[in-house]
Protein backbone atom coordinates (compact mmCIF):
# COMPACT_ATOMS: atom_id res chain seq x y z
CA UNK A 1 0.00 0.00 0.00
CA UNK A 2 1.35 3.21 -1.29
CA UNK A 3 1.79 6.65 0.96
CA UNK A 4 0.31 9.51 -0.54
CA UNK A 5 2.09 13.57 0.20
CA UNK A 6 -0.46 16.32 -1.12
CA UNK A 7 1.59 19.43 -2.09
CA UNK A 8 -0.60 22.61 -1.72
CA UNK A 9 0.73 26.47 -2.47
CA UNK A 10 -0.62 29.30 -1.07
CA UNK A 11 -0.18 33.64 -1.09
CA UNK A 12 0.61 33.52 -4.86
CA UNK A 13 1.45 31.15 -7.71
CA UNK A 14 4.67 30.27 -8.53
CA UNK A 15 5.55 29.86 -5.00
CA UNK A 16 7.79 26.66 -5.70
CA UNK A 17 5.03 24.06 -5.16
CA UNK A 18 6.88 21.73 -8.21
CA UNK A 19 10.41 22.03 -6.93
CA UNK A 20 8.78 21.18 -3.59
CA UNK A 21 7.14 18.43 -4.62
CA UNK A 22 9.99 17.11 -6.57
CA UNK A 23 12.52 17.65 -4.02
CA UNK A 24 10.54 15.64 -1.62
CA UNK A 25 9.98 13.18 -3.84
CA UNK A 26 14.08 12.87 -4.51
CA UNK A 27 14.85 12.64 -0.86
CA UNK A 28 12.54 9.91 0.06
CA UNK A 29 14.35 8.37 -3.50
CA UNK A 30 17.14 8.49 -1.49
CA UNK A 31 15.98 6.90 1.44
CA UNK A 32 15.36 3.73 -0.83
CA UNK A 33 11.90 4.32 -1.96
CA UNK A 34 10.22 4.13 -5.00
CA UNK A 35 8.66 7.50 -5.77
CA UNK A 36 5.85 8.56 -8.46
CA UNK A 37 4.20 12.18 -8.54
CA UNK A 38 1.13 13.45 -9.96
CA UNK A 39 0.22 17.09 -11.12
CA UNK A 40 -3.09 18.39 -10.96
CA UNK A 41 -4.28 21.61 -12.80
CA UNK A 42 -7.36 23.11 -11.90
CA UNK A 43 -8.06 24.78 -15.34
CA UNK A 44 -11.04 23.46 -17.40
CA UNK A 45 -8.23 22.56 -20.39
CA UNK A 46 -8.25 19.21 -20.90
CA UNK A 47 -4.53 19.22 -21.47
CA UNK A 48 -1.82 22.17 -21.48
CA UNK A 49 -1.34 21.62 -25.70
CA UNK A 50 -3.32 24.38 -26.54
CA UNK A 51 -2.09 27.28 -24.02
CA UNK A 52 -0.26 30.39 -24.63
CA UNK A 53 3.27 29.60 -23.15
CA UNK A 54 3.77 32.98 -22.22
CA UNK A 55 0.66 32.65 -20.32
CA UNK A 56 1.03 29.18 -18.87
CA UNK A 57 5.09 28.29 -19.90
CA UNK A 58 6.56 25.36 -21.46
CA UNK A 59 4.20 22.15 -22.54
CA UNK A 60 6.08 19.37 -21.18
CA UNK A 61 5.27 16.45 -23.69
CA UNK A 62 5.86 12.96 -21.88
CA UNK A 63 7.21 9.22 -24.08
CA UNK A 64 3.38 8.36 -24.25
CA UNK A 65 2.57 12.02 -25.85
CA UNK A 66 0.44 13.62 -23.09
CA UNK A 67 1.05 17.79 -23.39
CA UNK A 68 1.48 18.70 -19.38
CA UNK A 69 2.39 21.28 -17.05
CA UNK A 70 6.00 22.27 -16.73
CA UNK A 71 6.05 21.16 -12.85
CA UNK A 72 5.80 17.21 -14.64
CA UNK A 73 9.25 17.85 -16.49
CA UNK A 74 10.71 18.77 -13.11
CA UNK A 75 9.51 15.37 -12.07
CA UNK A 76 11.39 13.55 -14.77
CA UNK A 77 14.52 15.68 -13.97
CA UNK A 78 14.59 15.36 -10.05
CA UNK A 79 13.80 11.72 -9.34
CA UNK A 80 15.04 10.03 -13.15
CA UNK A 81 11.90 8.48 -14.25
CA UNK A 82 9.09 8.47 -17.19
CA UNK A 83 5.91 9.81 -16.45
CA UNK A 84 2.76 8.98 -18.55
CA UNK A 85 -0.89 10.37 -18.99
CA UNK A 86 -1.35 8.61 -15.78
CA UNK A 87 0.34 11.22 -13.61
CA UNK A 88 -1.52 14.35 -15.02
CA UNK A 89 -4.69 15.44 -14.40
CA UNK A 90 -6.80 18.33 -15.18
CA UNK A 91 -10.47 19.97 -14.12
CA UNK A 92 -11.25 19.51 -18.09
CA UNK A 93 -10.30 15.95 -18.03
CA UNK A 94 -11.47 14.79 -14.76
CA UNK A 95 -15.35 16.60 -15.82
CA UNK A 96 -14.96 14.62 -19.28
CA UNK A 97 -13.82 11.10 -17.99
CA UNK A 98 -17.25 11.51 -15.53
CA UNK A 99 -19.14 12.87 -17.94
CA UNK A 100 -18.24 9.86 -20.63
CA UNK A 101 -18.81 7.40 -18.04
CA UNK A 102 -22.81 8.79 -17.09
CA UNK A 103 -23.29 8.79 -20.71
CA UNK A 104 -21.98 5.06 -20.28
CA UNK A 105 -24.45 3.89 -17.67
CA UNK A 106 -21.35 3.36 -15.41
CA UNK A 107 -23.59 5.09 -12.73
CA UNK A 108 -26.34 2.54 -12.92
CA UNK A 109 -28.49 5.01 -13.43
CA UNK A 110 -28.21 7.19 -10.42
CA UNK A 111 -27.98 11.16 -9.79
CA UNK A 112 -24.18 12.01 -10.63
CA UNK A 113 -22.94 14.73 -8.40
CA UNK A 114 -19.96 17.18 -8.57
CA UNK A 115 -19.35 15.45 -4.51
CA UNK A 116 -18.22 12.75 -4.13
CA UNK A 117 -18.07 12.03 -7.57
CA UNK A 118 -15.69 14.66 -9.22
CA UNK A 119 -13.39 13.87 -5.79
CA UNK A 120 -13.74 9.86 -6.25
CA UNK A 121 -12.38 10.12 -10.05
CA UNK A 122 -9.61 12.45 -9.34
CA UNK A 123 -9.13 9.51 -5.90
CA UNK A 124 -9.47 6.70 -8.14
CA UNK A 125 -6.66 7.97 -10.45
CA UNK A 126 -4.43 8.85 -7.95
CA UNK A 127 -4.35 5.03 -6.72
CA UNK A 128 -4.36 4.10 -9.84
CA UNK A 129 -1.06 5.79 -10.57
CA UNK A 130 0.43 4.04 -7.15
CA UNK A 131 -0.95 0.69 -8.18
CA UNK A 132 0.78 0.95 -12.06
CA UNK A 133 3.89 2.83 -11.23
CA UNK A 134 4.74 0.60 -7.59
CA UNK A 135 5.23 3.39 -6.00
CA UNK A 136 5.82 3.34 -2.00
CA UNK A 137 5.49 7.10 -1.89
CA UNK A 138 3.00 9.41 -4.67
CA UNK A 139 3.50 12.99 -4.38
CA UNK A 140 0.45 15.18 -5.56
CA UNK A 141 0.87 18.56 -6.37
CA UNK A 142 -2.57 20.67 -6.67
CA UNK A 143 -2.29 23.36 -8.72
CA UNK A 144 -3.40 26.79 -8.11
CA UNK A 145 -2.92 28.25 -4.48
CA UNK A 146 -5.33 27.35 -1.03
CA UNK A 147 -8.74 29.62 -1.39
CA UNK A 148 -9.41 29.81 -4.87
CA UNK A 149 -12.56 28.34 -6.07
CA UNK A 150 -11.26 26.09 -8.79
CA UNK A 151 -8.95 23.68 -7.18
CA UNK A 152 -11.32 23.45 -4.22
CA UNK A 153 -12.53 19.80 -5.64
CA UNK A 154 -9.10 18.25 -5.60
CA UNK A 155 -8.92 19.79 -2.14
CA UNK A 156 -11.63 18.16 -1.24
CA UNK A 157 -10.02 14.95 -2.94
CA UNK A 158 -7.40 15.35 -0.79
CA UNK A 159 -9.25 15.35 2.35
CA UNK A 160 -11.54 12.34 1.25
CA UNK A 161 -8.67 10.07 1.22
CA UNK A 162 -7.02 10.90 4.28
CA UNK A 163 -10.29 9.93 5.44
CA UNK A 164 -10.30 6.49 3.45
CA UNK A 165 -6.09 6.22 5.09
CA UNK A 166 -5.79 8.50 8.13
CA UNK A 167 -2.18 6.91 8.61
CA UNK A 168 -1.27 7.11 4.99
CA UNK A 169 -1.72 10.81 3.87
CA UNK A 170 0.19 14.04 4.66
CA UNK A 171 -0.45 17.09 3.84
CA UNK A 172 2.37 19.88 2.83
CA UNK A 173 1.74 23.84 2.49
CA UNK A 174 4.14 25.74 0.17
CA UNK A 175 3.49 29.74 1.59
CA UNK A 176 5.79 32.79 0.95
CA UNK A 177 6.89 35.17 3.73
CA UNK A 178 7.60 38.84 2.46
CA UNK A 179 10.20 40.46 3.92
CA UNK A 180 8.96 44.30 3.32
CA UNK A 181 12.22 46.53 2.47
CA UNK A 182 10.75 49.56 4.13
CA UNK A 183 10.36 47.58 7.16
CA UNK A 184 12.94 45.20 7.18
CA UNK A 185 11.25 42.47 8.76
CA UNK A 186 9.69 39.19 7.38
CA UNK A 187 6.23 38.85 8.02
CA UNK A 188 4.20 35.63 8.52
CA UNK A 189 0.41 36.64 8.06
CA UNK A 190 -0.04 35.67 4.74
CA UNK A 191 1.09 32.03 5.93
CA UNK A 192 -1.04 32.56 8.31
CA UNK A 193 -4.06 33.30 6.49
CA UNK A 194 -3.01 30.16 4.05
CA UNK A 195 -3.37 27.56 6.34
CA UNK A 196 -6.52 29.13 8.08
CA UNK A 197 -7.78 28.92 4.04
CA UNK A 198 -6.43 25.34 3.84
CA UNK A 199 -8.25 24.61 7.28
CA UNK A 200 -11.62 25.82 5.92
CA UNK A 201 -11.03 22.96 3.16
CA UNK A 202 -10.92 20.47 5.88
CA UNK A 203 -7.04 19.79 5.71
CA UNK A 204 -4.46 20.50 8.59
CA UNK A 205 -0.81 20.59 7.13
CA UNK A 206 1.46 18.47 8.01
CA UNK A 207 4.34 20.86 7.05
CA UNK A 208 4.37 24.21 6.03
CA UNK A 209 7.37 24.60 3.74
CA UNK A 210 8.48 28.73 4.22
CA UNK A 211 9.63 30.01 1.03
CA UNK A 212 11.47 33.61 1.29
CA UNK A 213 14.23 35.32 0.09
CA UNK A 214 16.38 34.09 2.80
CA UNK A 215 15.86 31.28 5.76
CA UNK A 216 13.57 31.57 8.52
CA UNK A 217 14.88 32.39 11.78
CA UNK A 218 13.20 31.19 14.64
CA UNK A 219 10.90 33.60 16.24
CA UNK A 220 9.21 33.17 12.60
CA UNK A 221 9.37 29.47 13.11
CA UNK A 222 7.70 29.67 16.81
CA UNK A 223 4.62 32.21 15.43
CA UNK A 224 3.81 30.20 12.57
CA UNK A 225 4.01 27.11 14.86
CA UNK A 226 1.81 28.66 17.64
CA UNK A 227 -0.68 30.56 14.47
CA UNK A 228 -1.29 27.57 12.60
CA UNK A 229 -1.02 24.78 14.64
CA UNK A 230 2.35 22.97 13.81
CA UNK A 231 5.36 21.49 15.75
CA UNK A 232 7.88 23.84 15.38
CA UNK A 233 9.92 21.46 13.59
CA UNK A 234 7.78 20.72 10.95
CA UNK A 235 7.66 24.68 9.60
CA UNK A 236 10.70 24.18 7.06
CA UNK A 237 12.98 27.12 5.86
CA UNK A 238 12.84 27.57 2.06
CA UNK A 239 15.04 30.29 1.08
CA UNK A 240 16.24 31.05 -2.36
CA UNK A 241 18.70 29.22 -3.84
CA UNK A 242 20.78 29.22 -6.67
CA UNK A 243 20.09 26.42 -8.43
CA UNK A 244 16.73 24.78 -7.78
CA UNK A 245 19.27 21.15 -7.64
CA UNK A 246 19.87 22.64 -4.14
CA UNK A 247 16.45 22.22 -2.66
CA UNK A 248 16.84 18.70 -1.14
CA UNK A 249 19.54 19.52 0.57
CA UNK A 250 17.79 22.66 1.85
CA UNK A 251 15.15 20.51 3.04
CA UNK A 252 17.77 17.65 4.78
CA UNK A 253 19.33 20.02 6.63
CA UNK A 254 16.14 21.16 8.09
CA UNK A 255 15.40 17.06 8.70
CA UNK A 256 12.57 17.13 6.37
CA UNK A 257 12.71 13.79 5.48
CA UNK A 258 13.24 11.97 8.38
CA UNK A 259 9.92 14.08 10.37
CA UNK A 260 7.98 12.15 6.90
CA UNK A 261 9.23 9.35 7.96
CA UNK A 262 8.56 9.41 11.63
CA UNK A 263 5.01 10.69 11.47
CA UNK A 264 4.42 7.40 8.48
CA UNK A 265 6.11 5.16 11.38
CA UNK A 266 8.65 4.49 8.39
CA UNK A 267 12.21 3.48 8.73
CA UNK A 268 14.67 4.82 5.68
CA UNK A 269 15.70 1.34 3.72
CA UNK A 270 19.11 3.33 2.43
CA UNK A 271 20.48 7.04 3.16
CA UNK A 272 21.97 7.78 -0.42
CA UNK A 273 22.32 11.31 -2.27
CA UNK A 274 25.80 10.50 -2.49
CA UNK A 275 25.05 11.74 -6.49
CA UNK A 276 23.30 14.43 -5.82
CA UNK A 277 25.23 16.08 -3.66
CA UNK A 278 28.40 15.93 -6.02
CA UNK A 279 26.28 17.35 -9.02
CA UNK A 280 25.38 20.34 -6.41
CA UNK A 281 29.15 20.66 -5.73
CA UNK A 282 30.05 20.65 -8.72
CA UNK A 283 27.39 23.48 -9.68
CA UNK A 284 28.69 26.04 -6.74
CA UNK A 285 32.47 24.84 -7.94
CA UNK A 286 33.74 28.22 -9.75
CA UNK A 287 33.89 27.83 -13.86
CA UNK A 288 34.33 29.44 -16.50
CA UNK A 289 31.69 30.60 -18.31
CA UNK A 290 30.36 29.37 -21.34
CA UNK A 291 28.13 32.14 -23.10
CA UNK A 292 24.82 30.90 -24.58
CA UNK A 293 22.21 32.97 -26.48
CA UNK A 294 18.65 31.29 -26.97
CA UNK A 295 17.05 33.34 -29.57
CA UNK A 296 13.04 32.91 -28.47
CA UNK A 297 9.56 35.03 -28.41
CA UNK A 298 8.20 33.74 -25.35
CA UNK A 299 9.53 35.65 -22.97
CA UNK A 300 8.80 38.92 -23.23
CA UNK A 301 5.66 40.55 -20.99
CA UNK A 302 5.49 43.95 -20.80
CA UNK A 303 9.05 44.93 -18.98
CA UNK A 304 9.56 41.71 -17.79
CA UNK A 305 11.21 38.60 -19.20
CA UNK A 306 9.13 35.27 -18.34
CA UNK A 307 11.74 32.14 -19.18
CA UNK A 308 9.44 29.32 -18.40
CA UNK A 309 8.06 29.12 -21.73
CA UNK A 310 11.80 27.57 -21.92
CA UNK A 311 12.80 25.74 -18.89
CA UNK A 312 13.74 22.23 -20.25
CA UNK A 313 15.49 23.94 -22.70
CA UNK A 314 17.31 26.05 -19.66
CA UNK A 315 17.48 23.20 -17.76
CA UNK A 316 19.39 21.21 -20.56
CA UNK A 317 22.09 23.63 -20.97
CA UNK A 318 22.79 23.91 -17.39
CA UNK A 319 22.86 20.04 -17.74
CA UNK A 320 25.23 19.49 -20.42
CA UNK A 321 27.26 23.21 -18.97
CA UNK A 322 27.91 21.33 -16.17
CA UNK A 323 28.56 18.20 -17.60
CA UNK A 324 31.57 20.09 -19.50
CA UNK A 325 32.82 22.01 -16.01
CA UNK A 326 31.27 25.10 -17.47
CA UNK A 327 29.24 27.78 -16.09
CA UNK A 328 26.12 28.16 -18.20
CA UNK A 329 25.63 31.64 -19.02
CA UNK A 330 22.46 32.09 -20.67
CA UNK A 331 20.91 35.24 -22.36
CA UNK A 332 17.74 35.77 -24.03
CA UNK A 333 17.60 37.31 -27.64
CA UNK A 334 14.38 38.21 -29.13
CA UNK A 335 14.18 36.96 -32.57
CA UNK A 336 12.11 40.05 -33.64
CA UNK A 337 15.01 42.58 -33.07
CA UNK A 338 17.09 40.27 -36.11
CA UNK A 339 14.02 40.66 -38.62
CA UNK A 340 15.54 43.72 -40.24
CA UNK A 341 18.76 42.20 -40.75
CA UNK A 342 20.67 45.20 -39.59
CA UNK A 343 24.35 44.12 -39.51
CA UNK A 344 25.21 45.62 -36.24
CA UNK A 345 22.45 43.62 -34.35
CA UNK A 346 23.68 40.63 -35.97
CA UNK A 347 27.13 40.87 -35.33
CA UNK A 348 26.42 40.80 -31.38
CA UNK A 349 26.05 36.71 -31.71
CA UNK A 350 29.89 36.82 -32.12
CA UNK A 351 29.78 37.79 -28.58
CA UNK A 352 28.24 34.31 -27.77
CA UNK A 353 30.07 31.06 -27.67
CA UNK A 354 27.09 29.17 -29.12
CA UNK A 355 23.44 30.07 -30.43
CA UNK A 356 20.18 27.99 -29.96
CA UNK A 357 16.88 28.73 -32.08
CA UNK A 358 14.08 26.59 -29.89
CA UNK A 359 10.66 25.50 -31.19
CA UNK A 360 7.71 27.35 -31.26
CA UNK A 361 4.39 28.01 -33.68
CA UNK A 362 3.27 31.03 -35.47
CA UNK A 363 5.03 33.43 -37.88
CA UNK A 364 6.10 36.04 -35.58
CA UNK A 365 9.82 36.56 -35.37
CA UNK A 366 10.52 33.69 -37.63
CA UNK A 367 12.49 35.66 -40.20
CA UNK A 368 14.44 36.93 -37.27
CA UNK A 369 15.71 33.63 -36.74
CA UNK A 370 15.76 32.93 -40.44
CA UNK A 371 19.06 35.35 -40.05
CA UNK A 372 20.16 34.89 -36.74
CA UNK A 373 20.50 31.04 -38.78
CA UNK A 374 22.23 32.07 -41.77
CA UNK A 375 24.85 34.36 -39.78
CA UNK A 376 25.52 31.56 -37.48
CA UNK A 377 26.16 29.12 -40.53
CA UNK A 378 28.15 31.88 -42.59
CA UNK A 379 30.09 32.81 -39.16
CA UNK A 380 30.97 29.40 -37.95
CA UNK A 381 28.86 30.27 -34.80
CA UNK A 382 27.69 26.67 -32.92
CA UNK A 383 24.11 26.18 -33.67
CA UNK A 384 21.53 23.98 -32.15
CA UNK A 385 18.12 24.23 -33.62
CA UNK A 386 14.77 22.50 -31.93
CA UNK A 387 12.10 21.60 -33.76
CA UNK A 388 10.58 24.69 -35.49
CA UNK A 389 14.48 25.36 -35.74
CA UNK A 390 15.14 22.41 -37.83
CA UNK A 391 12.29 23.86 -40.28
CA UNK A 392 13.59 27.56 -40.09
CA UNK A 393 17.21 26.01 -40.82
CA UNK A 394 15.87 24.23 -43.66
CA UNK A 395 14.39 27.43 -44.63
CA UNK A 396 17.29 29.13 -44.45
CA UNK A 397 19.64 26.38 -46.57
CA UNK A 398 16.83 26.62 -49.40
CA UNK A 399 16.70 29.96 -49.77
CA UNK A 400 20.49 30.97 -49.03
CA UNK A 401 22.63 28.21 -50.76
CA UNK A 402 20.05 26.22 -53.01
CA UNK A 403 18.32 29.36 -54.88
CA UNK A 404 14.82 28.84 -53.79
CA UNK A 405 14.12 32.76 -52.56
CA UNK A 406 10.85 32.30 -51.50
CA UNK A 407 11.27 28.65 -49.85
CA UNK A 408 8.71 29.07 -46.76
CA UNK A 409 6.58 26.69 -44.90
CA UNK A 410 2.99 26.23 -45.51
CA UNK A 411 2.74 27.15 -41.59
CA UNK A 412 3.61 30.37 -42.72
CA UNK A 413 1.65 30.75 -46.03
CA UNK A 414 -1.11 28.59 -47.18
CA UNK A 415 -0.57 28.96 -50.84
CA UNK A 416 3.41 28.50 -51.00
CA UNK A 417 5.21 27.78 -54.20
CA UNK A 418 7.90 26.07 -52.60
CA UNK A 419 6.53 24.48 -49.01
CA UNK A 420 9.96 22.85 -48.07
CA UNK A 421 8.39 22.88 -44.98
CA UNK A 422 5.08 21.20 -44.98
CA UNK A 423 1.97 19.70 -43.17
CA UNK A 424 2.02 16.32 -42.63
CA UNK A 425 -0.68 14.22 -44.73
CA UNK A 426 -2.71 12.88 -42.07
CA UNK A 427 -2.42 16.27 -40.39
CA UNK A 428 -4.94 17.78 -43.11
CA UNK A 429 -7.99 16.50 -42.41
CA UNK A 430 -7.32 17.43 -38.59
CA UNK A 431 -6.88 20.94 -39.64
CA UNK A 432 -9.80 20.90 -42.40
CA UNK A 433 -12.06 19.69 -38.70
CA UNK A 434 -10.33 22.67 -36.70
CA UNK A 435 -9.08 19.33 -34.23
CA UNK A 436 -6.13 21.07 -32.80
CA UNK A 437 -5.78 19.68 -29.17
CA UNK A 438 -3.44 16.68 -28.88
CA UNK A 439 -3.27 16.10 -32.66
CA UNK A 440 -0.03 16.83 -33.19
CA UNK A 441 3.06 14.48 -33.98
CA UNK A 442 3.51 13.66 -30.11
CA UNK A 443 5.88 11.21 -27.53
CA UNK A 444 8.59 9.47 -28.66
CA UNK A 445 9.38 8.34 -32.06
CA UNK A 446 12.38 6.75 -33.30
CA UNK A 447 15.49 8.33 -35.46
CA UNK A 448 18.03 6.52 -37.47
CA UNK A 449 21.29 8.17 -36.75
CA UNK A 450 23.39 8.17 -39.70
CA UNK A 451 27.41 7.40 -38.60
CA UNK A 452 29.93 10.42 -39.43
CA UNK A 453 27.30 12.71 -38.35
CA UNK A 454 27.81 15.24 -35.19
CA UNK A 455 24.82 13.59 -34.16
CA UNK A 456 26.13 9.62 -34.21
CA UNK A 457 29.33 11.08 -32.28
CA UNK A 458 27.15 12.48 -29.78
CA UNK A 459 24.64 9.61 -29.28
CA UNK A 460 26.91 6.90 -29.87
CA UNK A 461 24.59 4.98 -31.62
CA UNK A 462 22.30 4.37 -34.89
CA UNK A 463 18.99 4.20 -33.31
CA UNK A 464 17.71 6.55 -30.33
CA UNK A 465 13.82 7.67 -29.32
CA UNK A 466 13.14 11.12 -28.88
CA UNK A 467 10.11 13.43 -28.01
CA UNK A 468 7.92 15.40 -30.53
CA UNK A 469 5.67 18.16 -30.71
CA UNK A 470 4.72 19.63 -34.16
CA UNK A 471 2.60 19.33 -37.06
CA UNK A 472 5.47 20.13 -40.13
CA UNK A 473 8.17 18.35 -41.86
CA UNK A 474 10.57 18.62 -43.71
CA UNK A 475 8.88 18.40 -47.75
CA UNK A 476 10.65 14.94 -49.37
CA UNK A 477 9.99 16.68 -52.58
CA UNK A 478 12.54 18.89 -51.59
CA UNK A 479 15.21 16.47 -49.92
CA UNK A 480 17.16 15.58 -53.22
CA UNK A 481 18.58 18.94 -53.89
CA UNK A 482 18.76 19.90 -50.41
CA UNK A 483 21.31 17.21 -50.05
CA UNK A 484 22.92 18.09 -53.06
CA UNK A 485 23.73 21.37 -52.16
CA UNK A 486 25.05 20.11 -49.06
CA UNK A 487 22.32 19.43 -46.54
CA UNK A 488 23.31 16.44 -44.63
CA UNK A 489 20.62 14.48 -43.02
CA UNK A 490 21.80 13.23 -39.97
CA UNK A 491 18.67 10.89 -38.94
CA UNK A 492 15.77 9.79 -40.37
CA UNK A 493 12.11 8.32 -39.19
CA UNK A 494 12.14 4.89 -40.89
CA UNK A 495 8.68 4.49 -40.06
CA UNK A 496 7.42 7.49 -42.09
CA UNK A 497 10.50 8.36 -43.92
CA UNK A 498 10.62 11.44 -42.28
CA UNK A 499 14.06 13.40 -41.73
CA UNK A 500 14.63 13.88 -37.76
CA UNK A 501 18.24 15.76 -37.94
CA UNK A 502 19.85 18.16 -40.46
CA UNK A 503 23.57 19.16 -40.03
CA UNK A 504 26.14 21.31 -41.85
CA UNK A 505 29.60 19.79 -42.60
CA UNK A 506 32.88 22.37 -42.61
CA UNK A 507 30.96 24.03 -39.67
CA UNK A 508 32.33 23.73 -35.86
CA UNK A 509 28.45 22.19 -35.01
CA UNK A 510 25.41 23.05 -36.85
CA UNK A 511 22.57 20.67 -35.30
CA UNK A 512 19.09 21.03 -35.75
CA UNK A 513 16.79 18.25 -34.95
CA UNK A 514 12.53 17.95 -35.47
CA UNK A 515 12.37 17.01 -31.83
CA UNK A 516 12.93 17.92 -28.74
CA UNK A 517 16.05 16.37 -26.89
CA UNK A 518 15.31 19.01 -24.01
CA UNK A 519 12.46 16.86 -22.80
CA UNK A 520 14.79 13.80 -21.79
CA UNK A 521 17.93 15.86 -20.57
CA UNK A 522 18.23 15.15 -16.59
CA UNK A 523 21.33 16.67 -14.05
CA UNK A 524 22.52 13.23 -13.47
CA UNK A 525 21.97 12.60 -16.93
CA UNK A 526 22.63 15.42 -19.40
CA UNK A 527 21.52 14.72 -23.25
CA UNK A 528 24.21 13.96 -25.44
CA UNK A 529 23.16 16.25 -28.23
CA UNK A 530 23.28 19.43 -25.66
CA UNK A 531 26.47 17.56 -24.32
CA UNK A 532 28.02 18.17 -27.81
CA UNK A 533 26.62 21.47 -28.68
CA UNK A 534 28.20 22.78 -25.33
CA UNK A 535 31.51 21.16 -25.71
CA UNK A 536 31.79 22.71 -29.27
CA UNK A 537 30.50 26.00 -27.87
CA UNK A 538 33.47 26.02 -25.45
CA UNK A 539 35.74 25.50 -28.50
CA UNK A 540 34.72 28.67 -30.11
CA UNK A 541 37.55 31.06 -31.43
CA UNK A 542 36.67 34.26 -30.32
CA UNK A 543 37.67 35.91 -32.99
CA UNK A 544 35.33 33.92 -34.65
Amino acid sequence: MAYYIFVAGGVMSSVGKGAATASIGKILQGKGFRVSAIKIDPYINVDAGTMNPIEHGETFVTNDGTECDQDVGNYERFLNINLSTDNYMTTGRIYQAVIQKERNLEFNGRCVEVVPDIPNEVISRIEKVAKKDKADFVMIEIGGTVGEYQNLLFLEAARMMKLKYPKKVLFTLVTYLPTIKTIGEMKTKPTQTSSRLLNEAGIQPDFILGRASVPLDEPRKRKISIFCNLDPKDVISAPDVDSIYEIPINYEREGLGDRILKKLKLRAKTRDMEEWDKMVDTIKKEKKDIRIGIVGKYFESGEFSLTDSYISVIEAVKHAAWANNRNPDIHWLSAQKFETGDKNELSKLKEYDGIIVPGGFGTRGTEGKIKVIEYCRKNKIPFLGLCLGLQLATIEFARNVCGIKDATSREFDANAKNPVIDLMEEQKDLMKKHNYGGTMRLGTWDCKINKGTNSFKAYKSELVSERHRHRYEVNNDYRDLLVSKGLVIGGINEKKDLVEIIELKDHPFFVAVQFHPELKSRPLVPHPLFKEFIKAAGNKKPEA
